[in-house]
């Protein structure tokens, strides 16, 4: 059974804020950017078991763009939520004041 994703709101507004700078850098960037972090959500659908980097936080690094997704898992109700998609320079644990 696939798992079901549920995005948080500020990781919603991070995809967001991403795709605008990279449309800033070269047109139609933000659109790969975007393709990118949905084929690696659609990932976490069947395996979301990634390395867990801190607390119960676990972390899949897209491979094309320097971005994370952090992640959390409930096994039982088998839901991924999608907490963050962080820059890979950015301190992950700003995630935590959310």
């Amino acid at each position: 059974m696939d798992f079901i994703i549920k995005i948080e709101p500020d990781a919603f507004l991070d995809i967001q804020e991403a795709i605008t700078w990279y449309n800033k850098q070269q047109k139609g960037l933000g659109r790969k950017f975007h393709a990118a972090v949905l084929n690696h959500i659609d990932v976490l659908t069947k395996n979301p078991h990634f390395e867990i980097r801190y607390d119960a936080v676990r972390c899949l690094p897209l491979k094309k763009f320097p971005f994370i997704i952090h992640f959390t898992i409930n096994e039982l109700d088998k839901i991924v939520t999608v907490r963050a998609v962080f820059h890979t320079s950015i301190n992950p644990t700003i995630w935590k004041d959310r």
